[in-house]
């Protein structure tokens, strides 16, 4: 039951327009990487609040450079 109350928390987490900054999303309590756009039906976005974003982004960034390399 506590994974549905933390679903509830989440969804609040991104209507609340406190935590957008522009088209970004920061929120530190929101421990996902990908959240839901104020508008649902203009997709996702990505948490700058969490860490993981940046390691993401530096994975992203390091597999373009190795293929350029490979290629």
């Amino acid at each position: 039951m506590q994974k549905k109350s933390s679903n509830k928390n989440f969804d609040t987490f991104d209507k609340n327009p406190n935590n957008w900054k522009g088209i970004f999303y920061f929120n530190r309590k929101d421990s996902r990487i990908f959240v839901p756009k104020i508008n649902p039906s203009m997709g996702w976005t990505i948490n700058m609040a969490n860490p993981f974003t940046y390691v993401l982004f530096v994975l992203i960034i390091l597999f373009i450079i190795a293929l350029k390399f490979i290629i």
